[in-house]
């Protein structure tokens, strides 16, 4: 029976202890640490600083921005997901492979290109300026940045599940007499929430903790343009290092529920779904 069970990976005890040991020192252990940094302050001291107006400044922009880019991620990844999927054109290929850019691209380099291209004499900004639109060192610039570097996840998590939806239930819903919509709202789109939801966590997860590609177009004005991760860097170069491990234990703690709360909304859709 042991032969028969035997698999190509080692037996479970010592897969699972590998699993465990490089889960605990790469995530673990650095995230203890970040608590314990933060532990050094007292309760009042914490509440000073995030209670301070910049700092409610920097979290509201990067909640608020980081939502509206995953809420936007949503509608259009989507839309580039089924196009993708359920049509065949000529360079399909090479538009899902550029899907794939800002995941090899450093974001250093976006931010410098997407502010070359929105700044008031680039491609696109300077007919925005002519239309008193300005998106580079604001916030839109902000939003811009996120959305680029959060489409992939929708798409690419939207992708599996279209590929693997039967033809066959559209087709008979077509015959029962549905509507397109009604046949998307009915048959297609209860299929589609858990990823939905899954793709909006992630690109939300990555928008939040966005650095590179905003700090070069945002022009980092504090109470304007300045984000969290903006705001840690701040700190860390004025070495208030108490300061900036408690804003990324904040952040840290915040991501961490939005992703649990994320996760039993897609247990709760798949159990309906069933």
């Amino acid at each position: 029976m042991r032969l028969l069970r035997r698999g190509v990976l080692p037996g479970f005890g010592l897969t699972l202890g590998f699993t465990c040991f490089y889960v605990s020192l790469m995530v673990l252990l650095p995230l203890s640490v970040l608590f314990l940094r933060a532990a050094t302050l007292n309760f009042s001291q914490l509440w000073d600083i995030l209670r301070e107006e910049r700092t409610l400044a920097a979290f509201k922009l990067s909640f608020g921005v980081s939502l509206l880019a995953a809420s936007i991620n949503l509608v259009f990844g989507g839309v580039l997901a089924w196009v993708l999927t359920r049509y065949d054109f000529p360079g399909r290929k090479v538009l899902d492979a550029l899907v794939d850019l800002p995941f090899a691209l450093p974001t250093a380099v976006s931010g410098i290109a997407l502010t070359s291209i929105y700044a008031q004499n680039g491609l696109l900004g300077k007919p925005l300026q002519a239309l008193s639109l300005k998106v580079a060192f604001t916030w839109v610039g902000v939003l811009v940045a996120l959305i680029f570097v959060g489409i992939p996840f929708v798409v690419r998590t939207l992708q599996p599940v279209l590929e693997e939806l039967d033809p066959d239930l559209e087709e008979a819903a077509a015959i029962l007499g549905a509507g397109q919509l009604e046949t998307f709202r009915r048959v297609i789109l209860p299929g589609l929430i858990p990823a939905l939801l899954t793709g909006f966590a992630l690109s939300f997860a990555r928008a939040l903790g966005e650095y590179g590609s905003v700090v070069f177009i945002s022009g980092n004005m504090p109470f304007k343009t300045e984000i969290v991760p903006l705001l840690i860097v701040t700190k860390l170069e004025q070495y208030d290092y108490a300061g900036a491990t408690a804003l990324a234990s904040m952040m840290l703690v915040i991501a961490f529920a939005v992703l649990i709360g994320v996760n039993v909304l897609e247990r709760w859709s798949r159990r309906a779904e069933t």
